[in-house]
């Protein structure tokens, strides 16, 4: 159920692409308000994970994802009787509050729920809901949107929510009475605040999820484009980016599987920003110019690969926390760094392309995250080492 939720979560962030022209159409939306309504999610996370993390660990891990379930599936009922631009965009600010509340406690929950023995392999599960959903939605909402009306496509994902809220209501356990010494209500949110900002592990998890998501936001984000200048359009380019998206899932899951069998944390993310820089390459590289199948292969081999490192992250989550008390506060930290990446990483790919003119020297901006990338996995891995000797 928890699984589930997230991906329903990740389909308020997949549902917008699809319908962007219908929106400019109907609504007279502009280019740069269509910007603005992407990445207002990206911009809740970067300005409110830690403050959404320290709520989830004081109120419950349970509620606060019923809570944030519940905001997501009104503000997108809401949104669809929306006919201003204006109320869109307060309301896309809204499902990003919901959309902290419903995630960032997910790790801690599925610690909580599985067997000690399975939590890493659950969590690396975990980390495959952002591309799994977002590539339902690429998928379904063309569809939707064809046969019926951008307002009817956010009622469908509002429904889906809405379901999720009440099975994670009925089938998840409650959360338990904080009573214990070491319980988050017993620990003042400033205590929690302080621990978490002050620990390494924390900040070694953060980073690395950065400098991941910065690369990974402006690479898919521009596919569309370079998919066009192939002239793959329509509905076939936005199959191809969805089916990229949702290679990411290969390397979440590989990643649980491989941290569970006992594989070095550094190994496994560095494997993932090794894919990203060869997948980068052979994307947008002059010497791929010409290819269209190579330059699509690349994409995968980026998103597929890479996958290793959201899922090694949250896999090694509870590792990096101070203590358990602070699980969801690590959680909405890593998630802060991540929302802030992927809103500085597209702007500054599509201005090395104006400079340069053209998208060759992506690899470039790619490579120089996936070098920090790896010097910061490094340290991550002695990190944990020592953790848990």
């Amino acid at each position: 159920m928890v699984l589930a939720a997230g991906v329903a979560t990740a389909l308020h962030l997949g549902k917008l692409p699809p319908a962007v022209p219908i929106l400019q159409a109907e609504l007279g939306m502009t280019l740069v308000q269509a910007g603005f309504l992407l990445a207002l999610i990206q911009f809740a996370g970067m300005c409110l994970g830690l403050v959404i993390g320290i709520g989830a660990d004081g109120i419950g891990l349970r509620r606060s994802m019923v809570l944030g379930l519940g905001i997501l599936s009104v503000a997108g009922v809401a949104s669809g009787f929306t006919h201003h631009v204006g109320g869109l965009l307060v309301l896309r600010a809204v499902e990003g509050f919901g959309f902290l509340l419903a995630t960032v406690p997910a790790p801690g929950l599925l610690r909580r729920i599985v067997p000690p023995h399975q939590a890493t392999r659950i969590l690396g599960f975990w980390g495959a809901y952002v591309p799994f959903g977002t590539a339902v939605g690429m998928l379904v909402g063309p569809r939707v949107l064809a046969a019926s009306s951008w307002p009817v496509w956010w009622w469908v994902v509002a429904a889906a929510t809405a379901v999720m809220a009440v099975a994670v209501w009925v089938r998840v356990p409650a959360d338990p009475v904080r009573l214990g010494t070491g319980s988050a209500a017993v620990v003042p949110w400033r205590a929690r605040a302080a621990l978490t900002v002050r620990s390494r592990g924390p900040w070694l998890g953060a980073l690395t999820f950065g400098v991941y998501a910065a690369q990974w936001m402006a690479v898919i984000g521009f596919l569309p484009t370079l998919y066009a200048e192939s002239g793959w359009v329509g509905a076939v380019g936005a199959t191809l980016t969805a089916t990229v998206a949702a290679a990411n899932v290969i390397g979440n899951v590989a990643a649980g599987f491989l941290l569970h069998r006992g594989w070095r944390p550094v190994l496994v993310l560095g494997l993932g920003f090794a894919g990203q820089a060869v997948g980068t390459f052979l994307a947008f590289a002059t010497l791929t110019s010409g290819q269209p199948v190579l330059r699509y292969a690349g994409a995968l081999v980026f998103s597929a690969v890479g996958g290793l490192i959201p899922g090694g992250i949250f896999g090694l989550a509870p590792t990096l926390a101070p203590s358990e008390p602070t699980i969801s506060t690590t959680v909405g930290w890593i998630q802060q760094w991540s929302s802030a990446g992927q809103v500085i990483g597209p702007p500054v790919v599509a201005f090395l392309a104006t400079l340069l003119g053209g998208w060759q020297w992506t690899w470039a901006f790619s490579l120089g995250c996936c070098l920090m990338g790896i010097a910061l996995a490094t340290r991550l891995g002695t990190f944990v080492r020592t953790r848990q000797s």
